[in-house]
């Protein structure tokens, strides 16, 4: 910067405001009061005092008075489900950061991949064969790994995959996986399997539970730690294959380790709450806006950023209505959108 002019050199409080670990701050207090929020709000609230007191009653900090139905909605409602929500959130974000970086694809994603598809096929096999709990998260990750497989396959074309072979490939293995999940439903007992489909492949965190975070909390954080402990690799691996080949990293190694670590992710989170799209692909791009295009800035902000925004959504899915509203649906109004409008910058770009 010692050769620029004065007047051409950023200013000292900008360089400040996008300094990572600032971020990573600002953001943890935003996650804080995202899931204060979370556990306050909704058809019958409860004061963050209440709230505050609840927590802290085992190491005797409570200030106020609550009763036993705020205690059971805090301990055994919203708790499990708030924590679920954001780990979920932070996860199915950070798949979203990998995978478009793995692919050097902007638009990649679990749903436009069609991971998301491929597991939810999986786990409604699972349900109606009345399996739950690890069956139900090894047949989701088992069918959304293969899900990316295909695609891998499909897109990869004299030993090279370029973006518009890669989403073409996704939105086929999609489209297929979701047709197989409509043959699922038609094979399945109306008054008992089907509604539970239905529901769950809707997208929801409705029946979360203490049980339920422990059967997907591990799978989740595993794979994510995967993933971070692998963000300077991404940075590598995105800038092509040759690149990173002289560079001395084992390409197809590291990218199968990448894309089952997101499986994991994947398949762990659509087992508990169903499909939940387009967090994967929103959250990141809201990264990079804050910290540039190094992964090793852009995958924890991600995490981050992936909790925040899957827990506020969350909450206003169960606040906005006397009737919870499904979250994939809120989540696809939402990320629609945002999708069509990076679309149009990237073809604007090419111009």
């Amino acid at each position: 910067m010692e050769g620029l002019p004065s007047e051409s050199r950023p200013p000292a409080s900008w360089s400040l405001l996008r300094s990572p670990r600032l971020i990573y701050a600002i953001l943890g207090l935003a996650l804080t009061a995202s899931l204060l929020l979370g556990v306050c709000l909704g058809q019958y609230s409860v004061a963050p005092a209440k709230v505050w007191s609840i927590l802290a009653s085992p190491i005797g900090l409570s200030i106020c008075d609550w009763t036993i139905m705020d205690e059971r909605v805090v301990t055994l409602l919203r708790g499990p489900r708030v924590l679920l929500t954001a780990i979920s959130g932070a996860g199915l974000a950070v798949c979203g950061a990998a995978l478009q970086g793995i692919f050097r694809n902007p638009l990649a994603s679990p749903e436009l991949l069609g991971v998301s598809s491929g597991a939810g096929f999986g786990g409604a096999i699972a349900i109606l064969l009345g399996a739950s709990g690890f069956v139900l998260i090894a047949a989701a990750f088992a069918a959304g790994m293969l899900a990316l497989i295909i695609v891998g396959g499909i897109a990869r074309v004299g030993g090279r995959s370029d973006i518009t072979t890669t989403i073409l490939a996704g939105v086929i293995v999609g489209a297929l996986f979701t047709a197989l999940v409509t043959a699922v439903q038609l094979f399945a007992d109306p008054q008992n399997s089907l509604p539970a489909i239905v529901f769950w492949l809707m997208g929801s965190f409705a029946t979360s539970s203490w049980d339920r975070v422990l059967i997907a909390a591990p799978a989740i954080v595993a794979g994510a730690l995967v993933l971070l402990a692998m963000r300077f690799r991404l940075n590598v691996l995105s800038l092509g294959e040759e690149e990173a080949q002289s560079l001395g990293v084992p390409v197809e190694r590291d990218r199968w380790l990448v894309c089952a670590a997101a499986s994991l992710i994947i398949g762990a989170a659509v087992a508990v709450a169903g499909i939940v799209g387009w967090v994967g692909i929103v959250v990141p791009h809201a990264a990079r806006l804050l910290v540039g295009h190094d992964h090793r800035n852009v995958v924890p902000t991600s995490c981050l950023l992936g909790a925040i925004y899957l827990s506020l959504m969350d909450t206003l899915a169960r606040s906005l209505t006397n009737a919870e509203l499904p979250l994939g649906v809120l989540t696809a109004v939402i990320g629609a959108p945002i999708v069509a409008l990076l679309l149009r910058r990237m073809i604007r770009g090419g111009e």
